[in-house]
């Protein structure tokens, strides 16, 4: 095809989707967000301790470089060509997962450290032992980054790193030491690594690190203190919708990087949640809440947190978000099925569900880890309570799918107290959305009219959407693709409801403490 040829499907937008569980590569038509095709590969995880949950950076790097080549396989045998009809591409990332690495070889010098990981809990510990007037208070820097301290964040790992990894101390110490959530590892890479690789992050990833203030959007000197790390080892912080650089490799080479966000943000920039009062949840492996609060940077007295959601170019106005955060998701399902082997596969949970009428009475905590939004206790486990002699397998399994519900009521009356504008409708995407009945679950224990777009792969939408937009392909204040949705409305009554979160709310009071010994 030359390349004065007509485009068969006109102009594409790549969206690198790099998830917890898996990467892929998605090609968009631009303007109308059709996927024209796509490759998905699963990434291995490593448990090298109790809690601990490690991955390889270069098999990251290989995967996504795999899922690149096949998907341009795909659109050569649709009659399409990559070097002509690619006009930009955008990542998206799992956020929070720090990886160091050498800049002059590229190598790591440490595998990824996984967002849920919860080594560094000692490490917050000792942090909040320097807060001043031995308050131990772990919102100290919340005025400044807008997050607790909780393991979860970047610079709690990247400390870790540095006090328990000689290698990286060393390199430090060399000035060869780069870090970067998983965002600024594939753009560094895909522009040339050590050849000249652009070392950015965007503000939403970078809002994640505890290091950026939330009001100016640069590395804060006093965060920088307050964890001793050195700035001069993070990526520059640019907005999520810029050219940040060419890539460097065919076939994909000369083609603007021109989008990233963190992969909750682009869920909402995908959702076209893109005017304040809007909210979605992402339902994976954890569960994630955004509520757009515009221009204004809502600081929560209820346990969420302040997120950057987009900046859409580097003149414009950061748009902010409140956060909250479900540790644990579908990755119940997961130990539902590999630890106690309830199930044999996490889309059999809805048909045995419906093995049982209703929940029997039985409440499920996955605190596996502590729990996250809006309690923040690390010292929390997980219990089943109520179980009887006539508790089956299917109340379980039940239990465990309307624990995600119960923690999405918990966030969404955070945000409500938080905003005063009650929400009036939830948009949802991510994996677990196929299961119609935890959506109506949801409905139901909400209260709220739960809508679900046909297109459920709203994460790697929402990159593809910014990348566009900065090479002036992709409208997105103007063309609205409002798919169409399924609606799940509320169907059972108020005292129903709040009969049900009551006794959720005493299974939480039961899962506190167990780490402390403090009952």
């Amino acid at each position: 095809m030359a390349s004065g040829a007509a485009k068969k499907f006109g102009d594409l937008v790549g969206s690198i989707d790099e998830g917890t569980s898996s990467a892929r590569f998605l090609l968009f038509r631009a303007e109308t967000a059709e996927v024209v095709c796509f490759h998905q590969k699963e990434l291995r995880q490593s448990y090298p301790q109790e809690g601990w949950v490690e991955q390889d950076p270069n098999e990251i790097l290989a995967v996504v470089h795999e899922c690149i080549e096949r998907t341009l396989e795909k659109l050569v045998e649709l009659g399409g060509n990559p070097a002509t009809d690619i006009v930009a591409v955008g990542v998206t990332n799992q956020r929070e997962t720090t990886i160091v690495w050498d800049r002059t070889t590229g190598e790591p010098l440490y595998n990824a450290i996984v967002w849920l990981d919860m080594r560094t809990s000692s490490t917050v510990e000792q942090l909040l032992e320097t807060v001043p007037n031995k308050t131990k208070n772990k919102n100290y820097l919340k005025p400044l980054c807008g997050l607790p301290l909780s393991p979860y964040f970047s610079a709690v790992k990247l400390r870790w790193l540095i006090d328990n990894v000689p290698k990286v101390k060393a390199a430090i110490r060399n000035g060869n030491c780069l870090f970067g959530t998983v965002d600024t590892w594939l753009i560094w890479n895909l522009t040339g690594g050590p050849e000249g690789g652009v070392h950015v992050t965007d503000v939403s990833n970078a809002s994640r690190t505890m290091l950026m203030n939330i009001e100016t959007l640069q590395y804060d000197k006093t965060l920088g203190k307050f964890f001793d790390v050195p700035l001069e080892i993070l990526p520059e912080i640019r907005s999520s919708s810029e050219v940040y650089g060419l890539i460097k490799f065919n076939p994909l080479k000369g083609i603007p990087l021109s989008g990233c966000l963190g992969d909750q943000q682009s869920a909402l920039v995908g959702q076209e949640c893109l005017t304040r009062g809007r909210a979605k949840a992402t339902y994976g492996t954890g569960c994630f809440l955004l509520y757009n609060t515009g221009t204004a940077m809502i600081d929560s007295s209820h346990g969420l947190i302040t997120t950057v959601a987009y900046q859409m170019g580097p003149d414009a106005q950061p748009v902010y978000a409140l956060e909250g955060s479900v540790a644990v998701a579908g990755a119940a399902l997961g130990w539902l099925r590999d630890n106690v082997n309830l199930l044999a596969s996490a889309s059999e949970s809805e048909v045995l569900a419906h093995t049982v009428e209703n929940n029997g009475d039985v409440y499920f905590v996955p605190a596996f880890s502590g729990l996250y939004a809006p309690y923040w206790n690390q010292d929390a486990r997980g219990v089943i309570c109520g179980i009887t002699e006539d508790t089956q397998r299917g109340h379980i399994v039940r239990a465990a799918l309307e624990a995600i519900c119960f923690q999405v009521r918990d966030i969404l009356d955070a945000m409500n107290n938080d905003c005063g504008t009650p929400l009036q409708k939830l948009k949802v995407d991510g994996g677990m959305t196929v299961n119609a009945s935890m959506m109506q679950w949801q409905a139901d224990l909400i209260g709220l009219d739960v809508l679900k777009p046909t297109f459920v792969e709203t994460t790697a939408l929402g990159a593809a959407m910014v990348a566009g937009r900065a090479v002036g392909k992709w409208d997105i204040e103007n063309v609205s693709i409002e798919s169409s949705c399924t609606a799940f409305k509320p169907q059972i009554s108020e005292d129903e409801r709040d009969m049900r979160y009551s006794k959720w709310k005493m299974a939480i009071e039961r899962s506190f403490g167990w780490e402390n010994n403090a009952l």
